[in-house]
């Protein structure tokens, strides 16, 4: 081999040399940093829009589902237009059951329903759907012809807000009756007001009121109505002692014993038969 060639190869040797000691450094430092960098990208989170494509496909699920629920609302209000009595009453019923706020004036129009198992179903329907249908059952209670089952869904709402018209309703001699069931469905919520009116002006009112506490047996109208015992009206008497016979309280026996001198025969023929009945059920027991 010439001088020339064997420079020629002693140089190609040296920078085979340098470049594999070049590479050699490059695969300690560079290589490191490239894997940590793949290796950082593969930890990366989801991008944004990911999540943010799943919330939306989230949505339009929920909107798709909300719109199906609206429709379903609209074919039942329109079903209440039927000629069929058993058609409405069953649409009444599923409008109940959905509970939403845009059933509550269609149901509450079916108060006054031609058919009265149409009506009865507006009642519990109504009832099902609550505080929210207050306002509009207030707003009925001028209507004569929804008014005794306005009467009826407002007494199965437990809301501060019905107990005023309901108490007030025991001034109409038509539908006393109807708005002293209701009190009595209310229950413990119209205790208070209910011994309250043991002392209204309206006498309607005071002997509604005894009824409904005997109805609905809550012990804080015991001494109230022991009170009442004591009045000049012989039907309050005989009603209040009656009202502490249900609610069973034992100072309500000993309360209305002295009724057994009552100057009202009636009074004392109905006094002496609560005691005999008192009596049995303590043997009994």
């Amino acid at each position: 081999m010439s001088d020339e060639a064997k420079d020629s190869q002693d140089e190609l040797e040296t920078t085979d040399v340098r470049t594999d000691h070049i590479e050699s450094d490059v695969s300690d430092e560079f290589v490191d940093e490239v894997a940590d960098a793949v290796t950082a990208e593969d930890e990366t989170p989801p991008v944004e829009a990911s999540a943010t494509e799943e919330e939306t496909a989230e949505e339009a699920e929920e909107e798709f589902e909300e719109e199906k629920v609206k429709d379903e609302i609209d074919i039942q209000i329109d079903l209440l237009q039927d000629t069929e009595w058993v058609v409405r009453q069953e649409a009444v019923i599923t409008l109940g059951e959905m509970g939403d706020e845009r059933c509550i004036e269609p149901l509450v129009r079916c108060l006054r329903d031609g058919d009265w198992q149409v009506r009865e179903a507006a009642v519990e329907a109504v009832a099902l759907i609550g505080s929210p249908a207050v306002d509009m059952l207030l707003r009925y209670l001028r209507d004569w012809d929804a008014r005794k089952h306005a009467i009826k869904a407002l007494g199965k709402i437990n809301d501060e807000r019905v107990l005023d018209p309901l108490i007030s309703m025991l001034k109409n001699d038509e539908f006393k009756d109807d708005a002293t069931q209701a009190l009595a469905d209310l229950g413990q919520p119209a205790v208070e007001k209910l011994i309250d009116g043991l002392n209204d002006k309206d006498e309607f009112v005071r002997k509604q009121a005894v009824i409904a506490l005997g109805e609905i047996k809550d012990a804080a109208a015991v001494d109230p109505l022991i009170e009442n015992l004591k009045s000049d009206d012989w039907w309050i008497r005989l009603t209040s002692a009656a009202a502490l016979e249900k609610i069973g309280d034992e100072r309500g026996r000993e309360a209305i014993k002295p009724l057994l001198k009552d100057p009202d025969v009636v009074v004392q023929m109905r006094i002496e038969r609560m005691l005999s009945s008192w009596k049995k059920q303590s043997v009994n027991a």
